[in-house]
Parts: C-alpha cells; structure tokens; sequence
C-alpha cells in the first residue's frame, strides 16, 4: 500500500521554526520528485517546494524563499521541509506530494499554526 504520512506540524509563535517530515511508505522515492504543498483555510491548495530525486535541484514560492528549506532522505525514504522564520500568513495545513507512475499521492497533512 502506497503511503505518504506527515508529521512535525504545531503551534509555533511568529519568527519561531517547525520542521516537517514526510515518511513514504510502500514504494522507493529513489528516482522521484517530491513536493510540499499547503492549503490554508478556505484557500486552494498551493505550492511551496520542490525537490529533485537527487536533491541538487530545488524550486520555491516566492513567498518562502530564504525561510523554508526542503531535502530528502532517499535511504530512509523521507522528505523535510524546515521552516524558519515563521509568519502568520504560513498558517496551513502542509501536505507533500509525488506523482508516481501517472498518480498523484498525497498525504494526509500536518497543521502548523502561527501565532501573531
């Protein structure tokens, strides 16, 4: 069985730091692009990193830039995404993501709540 299950999400306040994890279960991530996305409440789901099997290539959202930072386990089959610099507006529930074979899979995500 496919499984992609974050952890690591929480109440930090403003300026503070949160590190999520993704651990893949049920197949390799050797080989794969993997993502982290976010939705924040009664917004769409939306970008916010991305990394190559390699872990040499790395794209961000503008608005995460210089704060957030995603790397990749392949050994352990686990991605990370450490978030500095915590704003309010980076309150989301933060999935990652991999397209496998055609599918999307997804996680079940991880509420991170930012406080003013």
């Amino acid at each position: 069985q496919l499984q992609l299950v974050e952890s690591g999400g929480g109440l930090v306040q403003a300026g503070g730091s949160l590190r999520l994890s993704c651990v893949v279960s049920g197949f390799t991530v050797s080989g794969l692009s993997m993502a982290w996305f976010r939705q924040a409440p009664g917004k769409e789901r939306d970008f916010v990193a991305r990394i190559t099997w390699t872990g040499t290539n790395t794209d961000y959202t503008e608005s995460v830039k210089g704060r957030f930072t995603i790397s990749r386990d392949n050994a352990k089959n686990t991605l990370y995404l450490q978030m500095n610099s915590l704003k309010p507006e980076d309150t989301a529930v933060y999935y990652c993501n991999t397209l496998y074979y055609g599918t999307d899979y997804w996680g079940q995500g991880t509420q991170v709540i930012v406080s003013s």
